[in-house]
């Protein structure tokens, strides 16, 4: 049975309370002005999985509701002077509990602010006794609503009231939250940004159009995630920007022959320039992010010993995102971001004059997947223990251009499948990946130490980063030990079977004279 109604169009708290009050006794406890302010990550991590976090001020008190987004019933509630920005920040408890797994590093944003004044009112019978407790809430934008409170013991008073609401008053039970409503009325969709790729595409679309409509695609990434990154809001705007700019420097040096030499080429030193400057920010927020479980890792004794390397990597981050910052809001980047803006949108030759440009989409993406597929074959089959460590770096580039293909084109095949092959190839890179992380991290943390020498850091510092590289340096040998297992899966009999069958070239056929 809900106990949430919705009024009329046109019916004000003040109506419905004279046209209840001809219909029961009530007695009117308070009216006041609030404020509801939803918050949610910037790619509404909480909403996919089905909560509502709102924080609820008035002249009185201020506190924080999560809701489900199933049912609208109450998760959690607490008392809060202010909404924090990081789970990490919330006493711990349920709240905490509930948020930290599901935002991890991401920052909570405003989602939408409303204005309305609520009303208590309480039914009360013969002997003065409170028998139900109504909740109004008074919206200007949309339709009011009413919430009913029942009381121990007076289960039919209820069942009578909501026979007054919905019939002779004309409410509605509701269980869609305010929020659906409210983002309705400003015309946003829930989910409005994720960073997965989904992008349709009609095979039979000619390839420099879809070429164009992948870039444009990656280009509204590219925006949305501009001003976070630059404001450092959290670390995930960079990361997505980041992505953004890797799929596009992927597409510009794969879907090959479809725009003309000097654009292609112009463009790629463009986005080869934005990857090199967004990198080192990138590299030290993943430091930074990584440092509890470096902290981890190591021994208790000398577990507090590393706490200056955070301090150092902090001050560099800082530093480093300065620095970004500038460059995302220098001419050279605002007016070549602009150019291919508008690139995009020009209208595409009848007749182009590049090679593949005529193709349809379907077409290349299978040449190309197929081409990048046998790569990946190629260079993992020579890779034996003693191959140097360049040749693992070499495949992991080769598997990341597989990916990027295989997630642009995804529309073209059968969602099984493809997604099977993605999958499969995911675990292959994830064990590449690791290999270069740790690689690199290892490599970092010396010459970090040799900077921090210099800074007068006391030496247990030093002895507790070297127990840490030796770690890493562990784990970089486990995940070359796992190379070999992986890429057997990778190469089985079954996922090849399923390359050739969606991608390989149709064999000609031989006609017998």
């Amino acid at each position: 049975m809900s106990l949430q109604f919705e009024f009329p169009v046109d019916l004000t708290a003040e109506n419905f309370i004279a046209k209840l009050s001809h219909e029961a006794t009530i007695k009117p406890a308070s009216r006041q002005s609030c404020c509801k302010t939803y918050y949610d990550s910037f790619d509404w991590r909480l909403y996919s999985n089905d909560i509502i976090y709102e924080f609820n001020q008035s002249k009185s008190a201020s506190f924080l509701t999560l809701r489900s987004l199933k049912n609208d019933s109450v998760i959690a509630e607490s008392t809060l002077k202010k909404a924090p920005l990081f789970s990490q920040e919330f006493e711990p408890g349920i709240i905490s509990d509930t948020l930290a797994p599901l935002l991890e590093m991401r920052a909570l944003l405003p989602v939408c602010t409303l204005d309305y004044q609520i009303y208590h009112l309480n039914v009360i019978n013969k002997d003065e006794k409170t028998i139900l407790r109504l909740l109004i809430e008074e919206y200007g934008q949309f339709n009011n609503r009413v919430s009913l409170q029942s009381v121990r013991g007076y289960d039919k008073a209820v069942e009578h009231i909501i026979e007054i609401l919905t019939t002779t008053l004309g409410l509605t039970a509701t269980d869609k939250p305010v929020l659906q409503t409210a983002l309705q009325f400003q015309g946003r969709k829930p989910k409005d940004y994720s960073s997965k790729l989904n992008i349709n595409l009609d095979p039979d679309m000619r390839a420099d159009i879809a070429g164009k409509y992948i870039y444009s695609h990656l280009l509204k990434a590219i925006k949305v995630n501009e001003q976070g990154t630059i404001a450092d809001t959290d670390s995930e705007f960079l990361h997505d920007f980041r992505v953004a700019i890797r799929r596009t420097r992927a597409g510009l040096s794969q879907i090959k022959g479809i725009l003309p030499a000097n654009i292609s080429a112009y463009y790629t030193d463009f986005f080869s320039w934005l990857g090199q400057i967004t990198g080192p920010t990138r590299d030290l927020d993943v430091y930074l992010l990584s440092f509890e479980s470096y902290k981890n890792s190591l021994p208790a004794s000398i577990r507090e010993d590393i706490n200056p390397l955070y301090d150092f990597l902090l001050s560099k981050q800082q530093k480093a995102q300065k620095e970004l910052a500038k460059k995302l809001q220098s001419t050279k980047y605002l007016s070549t971001l602009a150019e291919w803006e508008q690139y995009l949108k020009e209208p595409s030759y009848k007749k182009p004059l590049e090679q593949n440009a005529k193709l349809t989409i379907k077409e290349l993406a299978d040449r190309r997947i197929w081409k990048v597929f046998t790569r990946v074959l190629e260079e993992g089959e020579s890779i034996t223990d003693s191959s140097p460590s360049e040749a693992l770096h070499d495949l992991r580039k080769s598997c990341k251009k597989l990916r990027y293909l295989m997630e642009f084109f995804q529309s073209l095949y059968p969602e099984q499948q493809i997604k099977y092959l993605i999958k499969n190839l995911k675990g292959l890179q994830e064990v590449l990946g690791d290999f270069q992380d740790y690689a690199v991290q290892e490599h970092n943390l010396k010459l970090f130490s040799e900077e921090m020498m210099a800074l007068n850091t006391h030496a247990n510092t030093f002895l507790a980063m070297g127990v840490l590289v030796q770690d890493l340096d562990a784990h970089r040998c486990r995940a070359r030990e796992d190379f070999a297992s992986r890429f057997e899966d990778f190469k089985q009999e079954e996922n090849r079977s399923v390359f050739k069958l969606l991608f390989a070239p149709a064999k000609p056929h031989n006609h017998q004279h």
